[in-house]
């Protein structure tokens, strides 16, 4: 990668990995359309989307006329919301099983404890599927002892009325033994059972088909995906890294000036070991475009404060460390599903006694690039805002996603001698700090 900072930027090259979401992509070129055209009216700029010619990825192209320039850009989504869809097709009492198997795993290992030195936010939002499953669960139990006591009550109603009848009009001899009723309360019972667990497993149902409201079941399955693993990759996931990063690497080949590859949510961790292992093989050519990393809405130390996740720990180690790329991290204290201003390279406890380049933690800011009536309007509103860094801002400041994507200037000359946030975090936290055998021997002393 060529050392010049300041070249201007005619053509770009982005690849964009999404957070753990189901969703087909073509959700993010519509929220890239809608929101770049707003944010291009709010600071009087031009930008245009078209869709991109047929082929394996998908994704979109950009014209834009930022700051009198010209630029055109070639966006890509790497997918992997197929893998997503998979790890979340569980059953009703599979999701339970998960809840129980993954708070247990976060608990045993000490990460719950330690991931809530850092940020209360993102521990609160990774506690509520566990909670609202619970509520679920309670309220289908309530609503099923409900119905079968009115069951109940309306059959000893019924065989009272009944046996009243054939007590007075039914002959009996004088020695006969009293009418058995034990199979008509036998009977009761089990309908009582039946009906209280229709409508238990009932009300769950109803719980589930509306997930797209509550995020119990999909926020369950993102934290257990990672946990189940205890924070190293699943096979399948790292055979899809593996051609990301192929893709990426033949783009730092074509006559672009810069590659932007930005990692949303749990994107983030994923591309932080794509081009760890890019810059290790000497993928990335001297006189190539710029490479550029950002990081967005991180999540990272929920991975890599697992005991197991000794690759994430060595690439976030390694990458830190390196000037074949710029990384920059943005984050904001508004959104409560990321670790807001939390570097997490030194919160990992791996970032190298000497020598740390990267990244560079920025802020961005909610409270001040949103009007008080946007803020207002988002604030409780956790899953979007944790979408918001994708969106336009009404006061924009430094941060602005589309002048990135698709402005003039490379990631690094736009955040070029700017100080990190002063709110940072940057204190070890992490239990588990060991690397593995990714990382040079001489670099890990500091986990012994």
């Amino acid at each position: 990668m060529t050392s010049e900072t300041h070249r201007e930027v005619a053509r770009r090259r982005v690849f964009y990995i999404p957070g753990y979401d189901p969703i087909h992509p073509r959700r993010y070129r519509e929220l890239y359309r809608t929101e770049s055209a707003a944010q291009a009216e709010i600071s009087d700029y031009e930008i245009s989307i078209a869709p991109k010619s047929a082929g394996k990825d998908f994704g979109w192209t950009t014209n834009a006329r930022i700051d009198d320039k010209e630029t055109r850009a070639e966006i890509d989504v790497l997918v992997w919301s197929d893998i997503v869809r998979r790890s979340m097709g569980k059953s009703i009492p599979a999701t339970y099983w998960q809840l129980l198997r993954t708070s247990w795993t976060y608990i045993r290992t000490g990460a719950l404890r330690r991931l809530m030195w850092l940020r209360k936010g993102p521990v609160i939002a990774a506690l509520y599927p566990v909670g609202m499953l619970i509520l679920q669960a309670v309220l289908a139990i309530f609503a099923g002892l409900l119905a079968a006591r009115l069951l109940g009550w309306g059959l000893a109603a019924g065989f009272e009325a009944v046996a009243g009848p054939i007590g007075r009009w039914v002959p009996t001899p004088p020695d006969a033994p009293p009418l058995d009723l034990s199979v008509l309360v036998f009977a009761r019972i089990v309908l009582m059972w039946a009906l209280g667990g229709f409508v238990f497993w009932r009300v769950l149902q109803w719980f589930k088909r509306r997930d797209g409201r509550f995020f119990a079941y999909y926020l369950m399955h993102d934290y257990a995906f990672s946990a189940r693993w205890l924070g190293a990759n699943p096979p399948e996931l790292e055979v899809r890294m593996a051609e990301f990063r192929a893709t990426i690497a033949r783009a730092l080949q074509d006559p672009v000036d810069e590659v932007l590859v930005v990692g949303h949510s749990s994107g983030a961790h994923l591309a932080v070991s794509i081009l760890a292992d890019m810059i290790r093989a000497g993928e990335v050519p001297k006189d190539g475009p710029a490479l550029a990393f950002l990081s967005l809405g991180q999540v990272v130390p929920m991975v890599s404060f697992l005991p197991d996740a000794e690759r994430l720990r060595a690439d976030l180690h390694y990458l830190s460390q390196r000037e074949e790329l710029t990384w920059v991290d943005v984050t904001a204290p508004g959104d409560g599903c990321a670790f807001a201003l939390c570097d997490p390279v030194a919160v990992s406890g791996v970032a190298p006694e000497t020598g740390k380049r990267w990244p560079l933690v920025l802020s961005a800011a909610f409270t001040q690039t949103l009007s008080p009536e946007r803020w207002k309007a988002l604030r409780w509103r956790f899953f979007r805002l944790h979408f918001q860094y994708l969106c336009a801002f009404d006061r924009p400041g430094d941060y602005d996603y589309f002048r990135i994507t698709a402005g003039p200037r490379t990631l690094a000359r736009r955040f070029e001698g700017r100080a990190p946030s002063k709110s940072r975090i940057d204190v070890p936290a992490s239990k588990y700090t060991s690397m593995g055998h990714d990382a040079d021997p001489a670099e890990t002393a500091l986990t012994a």
